[in-house]
């Protein structure tokens, strides 16, 4: 199972997410799940990176199936929006019936 933590603070703005885990809907290489949320959080990043100016770090391991990202700051209007569009495909792998097994999303207030 993927498991996605979204971190928002107090004000309820995000500071961060962590993704986790394979899948494992199908074999490496076949999983349309993994391929699903690897679409969504990579466009997210590399748009990030080349639409916005907000600080951020990132360490991932390919391996561990691992990604922890963290805004350094505040983030901007448009890296707001760009977090809300991943979070929106997200669920809707997590609400769907035939891939809701597969994806575990939460909100973790930091």
């Amino acid at each position: 199972m993927i498991r996605v933590t979204i971190y928002v603070n107090e004000h309820h703005a995000y500071t961060g997410f962590d993704v986790e885990g394979h899948a494992g809907f199908s074999e490496s290489g076949k999983d349309l799940v993994c391929s699903a949320v690897s679409m969504l959080v990579f466009t997210t990043l590399n748009a990030l990176e080349a639409f916005t100016e907000d600080e951020t770090s990132c360490v991932s391991d390919e391996e561990e199936g691992t990604i922890q990202f963290r805004f350094r700051n505040r983030l901007s209007h448009d890296a707001e929006l760009l977090m809300k569009t991943m979070i929106l495909g997200l669920e809707g792998l997590e609400d769907s019936s035939d891939y809701e097994p597969y994806v575990d999303m939460i909100f973790k207030e930091v």
